[in-house]
């Protein structure tokens, strides 16, 4: 399938675009008429850029009022449509884009509107160009593709077809499934948006709210299926003209080209076909856990790190064979420490400090995992493995660090017994009753948040919620939660634009470090509580004020809430009967923190309610810039002097 996308997309100037729209993988553009007003060239010039990218241009789109016009309208439209003509051919594309009139003084009548049609495409055809008609939701007579093609058929002329857009069809309710019945040669050209389901005008609605496929809620795959069995074998664009608030144009070009990948996917998936073919991409990865999260430090932070692991109950249960990497357990959590002086860790902890660089997921087949990361473009991550080392397929994920890809099918899951050592009894640790890693909270760049969203439910199986917005006393953080269906694999992704969230504050303190807390699951909360404050482990404080407000809100027994306050316990429902109990280690380093949560009657979510108390506790005890600073610098200084060292 060749893939495009409409200029209007990307909000940059033409030469960007360009360059924007071939580094995403697309073969071709949409043109419009803002171009040609703003670029300030020639049309022979803009034809040229566009092939010194490898890019063809699909089609154009003029402003036009075209189909039933009376005089002298008629003959002004026509005439403004062969100047775009002779343009055409000094651009090198042979398709223009006429959409239903919206001119309040356009006439009625199919047959009226065909003939008109007809005479375009005879005008088209003596220049090998052809007409592609295509129903605006909005049309003053024509606003159903039904209906368009009714038109291009009475219209009867080889030069004249039929655009289809699945927001004007999808975004005014209309079943796609009549689409099966157009021949697939009547079919000139398909543009795809997403667009949430809230009524509203769709004029409006289609220049503010179009967003990417898979971003809203239109059933863009059942879409994508009709056009598939009609025997459609042109290009696939994606038009979003409102792509205001997405980072670079390059950021957003990647998006757009990974959703309309995962669109046809899903839809080739569904309707085997030539233009569909997906054969040569694995299926979407099933995860079966979080096998394990390794955080990169130094020797002498490490054993701080070990003193809080030994708090929340872990062991130290073995060292690898070679390097400085030691694992610790507790039930089924494998958190691993690497306090390497070379090699990617360390350099993660160089730039990032004391922080989570590695997760690894069990996955069906590891191998087809990454292979489709990388059909989905992510980045391969390589470091030559070490004597005795497995080698592990990796890609890169937030923020750089890494994702590891395991299974049990090509042995990748004896990691443990392969490359590590056990060591005797820890004597230290007493478990606490944490049995799982529940979730893996990650922080990036607002405009970030789309990029890894679609990543994630491209490569995995697995569910997005709806965003939601965290309060912070600093600000909102949006966040979208990511789940397998049996809840074995849960990322919370956050996104931020703001230093004064303490999760902004994170993401700029650690200079984009990818994992701000790790969430551990208990099945009794208070009795884990309990046994922490056994151990030496000290919990966020939680305001006196909060529990009165639970009490009242949730309706919860006096004697209940009192024990929820002792141990520093939150607590959510979500009205349908679940409960979510949450408490949280202080934050340390950057603003790092532990989570420990138990969940009742199937609960789903995530203590959204907790959010603001959480981070108001967080920030009062977050370590002071000017000692975060004076951490950065002695890292950087030691950095510098062992690279001297190497040197000489």
């Amino acid at each position: 399938m060749k893939t495009s996308i409409s200029t209007l997309s990307i909000n940059i100037e033409f030469a960007d675009k360009l360059t924007a729209a071939a580094s995403a993988g697309f073969g071709g553009i949409e043109i419009g008429e803002q171009d040609f007003l703003s670029h300030g060239g020639t049309t022979v010039e803009m034809g040229r850029m566009v092939r010194d990218h490898g890019l063809t241009i699909d089609l154009i789109v003029p402003i036009v009022d075209f189909e039933g016009m009376p005089e002298p309208l008629c003959r002004k439209a026509f005439d403004r449509i062969e100047r775009r003509f002779d343009m055409m051919a000094d651009l090198g594309t042979d398709l223009m884009l006429i959409a239903s009139t919206t001119h309040p003084e356009a006439l009625g009548g199919v047959d009226r509107m065909a003939a008109d049609f007809a005479e375009l495409g005879a005008r088209a055809a003596t220049r090998g160009l052809r007409i592609g008609y295509e129903a605006r939701a909005w049309g003053r007579h024509i606003s159903d593709y039904r209906d368009a093609w009714e038109v291009v058929r009475r219209a009867a002329h080889p030069a004249v077809g039929l655009v289809l857009d699945s927001f004007h069809i999808l975004a005014r309710g209309i079943s796609p499934e009549s689409i099966r019945a157009i021949p697939g040669d009547r079919i000139f050209h398909v543009q795809l948006a997403d667009a949430p389901r809230i009524a509203m005008d769709l004029d409006y609605k289609s220049r503010h709210f179009r967003c990417l496929p898979g971003e809203g809620d239109l059933p863009l795959v059942d879409f994508l299926r009709a056009v598939a069995a009609t025997g459609y074998a042109g290009p696939c664009s994606i038009e979003t003209p409102n792509n205001r608030s997405r980072g670079s144009a390059r950021s957003m070009a990647r998006d757009a080209h990974r959703a309309l990948s995962y669109l046809a996917d899903q839809a080739g998936r569904a309707e085997p076909t030539a233009w569909l073919d997906r054969t040569a991409i694995p299926p979407r990865s099933r995860l079966e856990g979080v096998e394990f999260v390794e955080f990169t430090t130094s020797p002498d932070e490490a054993q701080t790190l070990g003193r809080l692991l030994h708090q929340l109950g872990f062991a130290r249960v073995a060292e690898h064979v070679s390097k400085a990497v030691s694992l610790w357990r507790q039930a089924g959590i494998n958190i691993v420490i690497n306090s390497e002086q070379k090699g990617y860790a360390h350099s993660a902890y160089v730039m990032h400090g004391t922080s989570v660089c590695d997760i690894g997921l069990m996955v069906e087949d590891a191998a087809a995992t990454a292979q489709r990361a990388r059909a989905f473009g992510t980045n391969d991550f390589t470091q030559a493995p070490g004597a005795g080392e497995l080698a592990i397929p990796a890609v890169r994920g937030v923020g750089g660090s890494v994702l590891h890809f395991l299974d049990r099918k090509s042995g990748l899951s004896t990691v443990w017994e392969t490359e590590f050592r056990s060591l005797p009894p820890d004597p230290q640790a007493r478990p606490v009753g944490l049995d799982r890693i529940d979730h893996v909270a990650q922080v990036m760049k607002q405009e970030e948040l789309l990029t890894w969203t679609l990543l994630y439910t491209a490569v995995f199986e697995i569910g997005k919620a709806p965003e939601v917005s965290v309060a912070d006393p600093g600000g909102i953080v949006p966040s979208r939660a990511l789940q397998s269906d049996d809840g074995a694999v849960r990322f919370t992704l956050n996104g931020v634009d703001t230093h004064h969230t303490f999760a902004g504050r994170f993401v700029s303190d650690s200079y984009g470090s990818s994992v701000q807390h790790l969430a551990f699951s208990t099945a009794n909360i208070l009795a884990t509580a309990a046994r922490l404050a056994e151990n030496g482990f000290d919990s966020l404080p939680v305001s006196d004020g909060y529990y009165a407000e639970i009490e009242s809100e949730f309706e919860l027994a006096p004697d209940f809430v009192v024990r929820l306050a002792t141990a520093n316990v939150f607590y959510d429902e979500d009205g349908q009967g679940g409960s979510y109990l949450q408490l949280y280690s202080r934050p340390f380093g950057d603003g790092f923190f532990f989570e420990v949560v138990e969940r009742r009657g199937g609960y789903n979510g995530y203590g959204a309610h907790n959010a603001a108390y959480r981070t108001a506790a967080q920030k009062r005890l977050a370590m002071p810039a000017t000692k975060r600073l004076s951490q950065a610098v002695e890292r950087s200084k030691a950095t510098s002097m062992g690279n001297a060292a190497e040197e000489k």
